[in-house]
């Protein structure tokens, strides 16, 4: 992801059948990652797969992100936070570590990670934050905002809400802001899961350009523009908002007009340094 700091709001246990959010789950760990393998997803945003050097796997909720460390070229020390998107099962402590890494002109995390051949190492720690599904939501359908790299947690949230979806009368609806196709992340693996579970409708949103050959569920606009047609409730909604901070105050200011309480809109900026 983008060079960020990470500000993100409050905490209870994840979905039933996941591991439960509790103090040692948020007890960061310091750690020597290695790169075995990464991909171009966008033009400015690399895929990159990590392993611990100490082989010892990460005990990690989906939404959770991690930190990478290293220094400014005066030797002062830094940092930048990214979102882990590895796809498991939502118990296990995973083997593979997946962020998604923008990247920025003149940026010190660019320099490092754009840089960074297969077999290198980086320092880390983690994990950090409670951007987690909750197993005492009552709700009947989560409403998951996202722009850019911001919609890598839902990536690692599939298997979760897949067993969420299981029992039926429950829906997710991720809305996914790009500024054009060849922006928009994971988008082939969103679409396919919402055709593999019912209750999981996807709307990408392309805010600059639509694709060459639309689809049904592209939304043309920002995503606080495709929220009137989802008519958020009080009753039925819980909302996630992840990514740019304008879209997340926007789509947070939204959600309050439609009617949803503070505590029904969860969220998490990525705010950028340098």
């Amino acid at each position: 992801m983008r060079p960020l700091l990470y500000r993100s709001v409050w905490s209870r246990p994840v979905l039933p059948g996941a591991r439960i959010v509790s103090r040692e789950h948020f007890m960061a760990d310091r750690f020597t990652l290695r790169l075995i393998d990464s991909r171009m997803l966008a033009p400015q945003v690399r895929h990159m797969v990590f392993e611990r050097t100490d082989g010892e796997p990460l005990p990690l909720v989906p939404g959770q992100f991690l930190q990478i460390h290293f220094h400014y070229d005066d030797g002062t020390p830094t940092k930048r936070s990214y979102s882990v998107g590895t796809v498991g099962d939502g118990r296990s402590p995973l083997g593979r570590i997946e962020i998604a890494v923008s990247y920025v002109e003149g940026g010190a995390a660019t320099e490092l990670l754009a840089n960074l051949q297969h077999g290198g190492t980086v320092e880390a720690s983690g994990p950090y934050g409670r951007f987690c599904l909750h197993g005492g939501d009552a709700h009947p359908r989560y409403l998951l905002i996202a722009t850019g790299t911001g919609v890598t947690p839902y990536r690692a949230m599939l298997p979760q809400l897949a067993e969420w979806l299981a029992p039926g009368g429950r829906e997710a609806v991720l809305l996914y802001g790009a500024r054009n196709e060849a922006e928009l992340l994971y988008g082939e693996e969103f679409e396919a899961f919402a055709k593999a579970h019912p209750g999981f409708v996807f709307h990408p949103c392309f805010s600059r350009q639509p694709r060459a050959v639309p689809r049904p569920i592209d939304r043309a606009g920002h995503v606080q523009d495709t929220l009137p047609e989802l008519a958020p409730s009080t009753e039925r909604d819980i909302a996630y908002l992840c990514g740019n901070p304008n879209m997340v105050d926007a789509a947070f200011a939204a959600l309050k007009d439609f009617g949803l309480p503070v505590a029904q809109i969860r969220r998490e900026k990525y705010v950028s340094s340098r």
